[in-house]
């Protein structure tokens, strides 16, 4: 009589297949990218690989790991856990920063993360708000000296070094901002923990009802002082509203646009420290980790 195999390894072979099969309907790699292509003839042979496991010894815990992990997950891995775990090209991991840092994927096309969709809402219009106002503090007196000279033409060259100081503080408020209210660093801790998970559950669901009282409250008051502010400015110089609106739409497509450049750099560094077979480049993948934070 043939023993029937254990109801664990039947679970476990179940999960597999369902994730093997979306990689060959959907084309897609461990973390959702649709670039990740299988050809036909090595369907199999690719599926392992992609695992990066063996088809006959597969530990719950790789299976578990391989599955669950978010790009914020793969991107925070340890140096020894990147090695094992992180088989992404230059071009996942790359757009798997854009997911995370670019405000407009961030908030309408990223889908695997821990965050309140709310919130990622809140804050977009919060950024663009933040950039209005931010500009308008820099309009002072040689600034409107040079719009009356000009006979009110808008003058880029001389507005740039304005362009540029306010885009720098609105990010810096932007990233405070974020770090208050967004979710995912508490909710992974609870996927970190093994033990009295009943009381961290607890615990974490207390801090975020306080993170999003106060994320909510800051951000009602905020934006009540800005449109008081700009409201004012706006009836009191009529005739640069238009130079504002410029600066403010520049400044604002300067931020989403910086990314794109920026996150070219962390993957040049981390992928080859990652690939190295003799050698190991851990203070090497630390540094991308830390400009990836940038």
């Amino acid at each position: 009589m043939v023993q029937s195999p254990p109801k664990n390894r039947i679970k476990t072979n179940r999960k597999i297949n369902y994730y093997i099969n979306n990689i060959q309907t959907n084309g897609e790699d461990l973390n959702g990218n649709s670039s990740y292509k299988l050809n036909k003839k090595d369907k199999k042979k690719d599926k392992i690989e992609a695992l990066n496991v063996s088809p006959i010894n597969i530990g719950n815990d790789n299976i578990k790991m391989l599955l669950k992990y978010n790009d914020y997950e793969l991107n925070n891995l340890t140096y020894n856990e990147a090695k094992k775990f992180d088989k992404r090209r230059y071009t996942d991991y790359y757009f798997s920063l854009l997911r995370i840092k670019q405000i407009v994927i961030f908030t309408f096309y990223t889908y695997n993360d821990y965050n309140s969709k709310m919130v990622k809402i809140c804050l977009f219009l919060f950024s663009f708000a933040s950039y209005f106002i931010v500009n308008a503090l820099f309009f002072n007196d040689s600034t409107m000296h040079k719009i009356y000279e000009n006979q009110g033409k808008y003058d880029l060259i001389y507005q740039i070094p304005q362009i540029l100081y306010s885009t720098v503080i609105s990010i810096l408020i932007n990233t405070v901002i974020k770090s208050i209210s967004l979710t995912e660093k508490n909710i992974l801790s609870i996927k970190k923990e093994n033990i009295n998970l009943k009381k961290k559950y607890i615990k974490i669901i207390k801090l975020l009802k306080l993170k999003f009282v106060l994320f909510f409250i800051i951000i009602f008051v905020f934006l009540l002082v800005f449109w008081y502010y700009i409201s004012c400015f706006c009836a009191v110089y009529k005739n640069t509203q238009i130079h504002l609106l410029k600066d403010t739409m520049i400044s604002f497509g300067l931020s989403l646009l910086y990314p794109f450049g920026l996150n070219f750099i962390p993957g040049i560094i981390r992928i080859p420290s990652l690939q190295a077979v003799k050698r190991n480049k851990e203070c090497i993948y630390k540094l991308s980790q830390i400009i990836q934070l940038i």
